[in-house]
């Protein structure tokens, strides 16, 4: 079964960007040249996703701009002689379908998913949650998908593992390694944020998930959760009860972009792995290393 669409919820405020995030999207602030919002796009395009759901809010209209064609502006680089850029423009405009819904409150993420089920029509979907960034040779959404592939095509959650003192800050999921497996679990439960004398394992959910249309009939029965909002966690909980779900830990490196700290480390790392900025980075790092040691 082919995993056609890819639900992004961008309808948060960003408020820990502030002032920033009073007029930008906090997706579109960059790393390095591209808006963070670019590289779960581009993770998702990589994965074999045709259709793209953002779940936004007032304010958000830049995101999908983004994704739209500029024909002003391609003629004009091409005018200027940068052809080659005006190309890459026009390769992201027509990169994927994009359509969007508004969630008119901030009720959690469960309640965003639910916002998106008139658009995903009656098929299994991806969710990628665009401040958690995963770099890798492999997308981590293909990862998944291949996984609910081999198992019936049933739900699948991207996990990673981290230190115990972590548990929490994270959902941990519990459950049992398939087929001698030390990547894929069974999931009976997750877990929101325990501590780690009571986490059940150390397979912390960063926001990478392949649902089927089963989910909606639980978002609709859960109530209000943490907070007061639906959560996604309450949801999956209740269809793991009565249905097969998988966990599996991805390969690739994970980055907390709706932090500062994760962004800052997101944008020393990006500039390290690539060619063209990393020894500019590692110069700028030597000079403020004596400037302030």
């Amino acid at each position: 079964m082919k995993i056609r669409t890819a639900v992004i919820p961008v309808a948060g405020k960003g408020t820990r960007f502030l002032p920033a995030t009073k007029e930008i999207p906090k997706e579109m602030i960059p790393i390095l040249t591209k808006p963070m919002i670019h590289y779960a796009v581009e993770e998702a395009v990589l994965s074999g996703i045709e259709q793209i759901v953002f779940v936004t809010s007032s304010g958000k209209t830049a995101i999908e701009d983004y994704f739209d064609r500029n024909i002003e502006l391609e003629t004009f680089l091409e005018r200027a002689g940068k052809g080659e850029l005006a190309e890459s423009m026009k390769k992201l405009g027509s990169m994927i379908e994009v359509t969007s819904v508004r969630q008119k409150e901030q009720l959690g993420l469960g309640h965003a998913i639910n916002c998106a089920r008139d658009l995903i029509k009656d098929e299994a979907f991806a969710v990628i949650l665009g401040d958690d960034l995963v770099r890798g040779s492999n997308p981590v959404t293909k990862q998944l998908i291949e996984i609910s592939a081999k198992n019936n095509n049933s739900p699948v959650i991207g996990v990673m593992e981290v230190p115990k003192e972590d548990t929490n800050k994270y959902g941990i999921i519990d459950g049992e390694a398939i087929n001698g497996s030390n990547k894929t679990y069974k999931m009976s439960k997750m877990v929101e944020k325990p501590n780690p004398d009571e986490a059940p394992t150390n397979l912390a959910t960063p926001g990478r998930y392949i649902l089927t249309q089963e989910i909606f009939k639980y978002l609709d029965e859960i109530p209000r959760g943490v907070g007061g909002e639906y959560q996604l966690t309450d949801a999956i909980n209740a269809m793991a009860k009565n249905t097969s779900v998988y966990a599996h830990i991805f390969e690739g490196s994970r980055f907390d972009t709706g932090s500062i700290t994760g962004y800052l480390n997101a944008t020393v790392e990006f500039a390290m792995m690539d060619d063209q900025y990393k020894e500019i980075m590692l110069d700028i790092c030597r000079e403020n290393i004596k400037k302030y040691e």
